[in-house]
């Protein structure tokens, strides 16, 4: 297997199915040289790849492991970094960053109806296939948000990070998500970042008052998108519903949609279990990986319960 890539979790490979002759990434993490809390990363990605598929999200086919090691067997795109494309272009044409925010939005808008939130969106995360269509990676940091529950762990780049995560506040992972996408929009359209200084302290207080630049080629309706997501007050700020009928958002009529015919979703049937010998040891230990489950006790109470 051909290596390119070495990442906080792990090295990854180009894998070639021996008969298909299929292209896979095959992630491979040591858990020997690995912490716990990045061990746990992995395991919460691991669940969160299992539950959902969308053509705009990086699919997991499949996850081999031995004491030593695990094996993630990921889809293999060949674009590369949305970043490093970026870097490439410079700013892009209004058009081309209305079709990978459009893309980004969709595969999110299907995240959040699984109640998943990424938080950790940046162009390093959103890799490219050949065809230069978005596919959202590395959910090390997603978490479960169920109803109106709130987030506590801090997470993200400074950059991209929305003001009440800085601060270090309970907040609502989807509003997160959308301050995120946000930024990424407006570096996608000016090549820079709403908030950037070499000084880390200075970059918090930036992105704390929310104040940045607004160039005067963005277009009228596009600005007011920005303002939108980029808003300081997570209760005024635009929920995906909301930009998905802002007419920048649906602008350019003859442009493709933003994605393929999503999976269908899961069926789901339920029983009840009246004892622990039924629950699966290895379904709880994923449940548990996704954030809001840390209490064992009461997930075994709430599993067994008839409500």
């Amino acid at each position: 297997m051909q290596k390119f890539r070495i990442g906080e979790m792990g090295l990854v490979k180009l894998g070639v199915h021996c008969i298909t002759g299929q292209k896979v990434a095959v992630k491979i993490v040591n858990r020997e040289k690995l912490s716990e809390s990045v061990l746990m990363k992995v395991e919460r990605e691991i669940a969160i790849l299992k539950l959902i598929e969308h053509p705009h999200v990086l699919k997991l086919h499949d996850v081999y492991e031995n004491k030593k090691y695990l094996y993630l067997v990921l889809e293999h795109v060949s674009g590369g970094e949305l970043f490093d494309y970026l870097v490439k272009k410079g700013r892009l044409t209004p058009k081309e960053a209305r079709k990978f925010f459009r893309q980004i939005v969709s595969a999110l808008d299907f995240c959040h109806s699984y109640s998943i939130c990424h938080r950790d969106l940046k162009p390093e995360n959103l890799l490219l296939d050949e065809k230069n269509n978005i596919r959202i990676a590395d959910f090390g940091m997603a978490s479960l948000q169920v109803g109106d529950s709130l987030l506590e762990t801090s997470c993200g780049s400074p950059h991209y990070a929305c003001p009440e995560v800085i601060k270090g506040e309970k907040y609502d992972g989807r509003r997160a998500d959308m301050w995120s996408c946000g930024v990424i929009l407006f570096a996608l359209l000016v090549g820079a970042l709403p908030f950037d200084d070499d000084n880390l302290r200075q970059l918090l207080e930036k992105v704390k008052r929310g104040v940045f630049h607004m160039p005067h080629f963005i277009p009228p309706d596009c600005q007011s998108l920005l303002r939108g997501m980029i808003e300081v007050e997570p209760e005024k700020r635009l929920s995906l519903e909301q930009i998905q009928k802002h007419p920048w958002y649906l602008g350019g009529k003859h442009e493709p949609d933003p994605c393929l015919e999503p999976a269908p979703g899961r069926r789901v049937a339920m029983r009840s279990l009246p004892s622990n010998g039924e629950l699966d040891p290895d379904v709880l230990e994923s449940m548990a990986s996704l954030g809001c489950f840390r209490d064992r006790e009461r997930l075994h109470r709430e599993l067994r319960s008839e409500e």
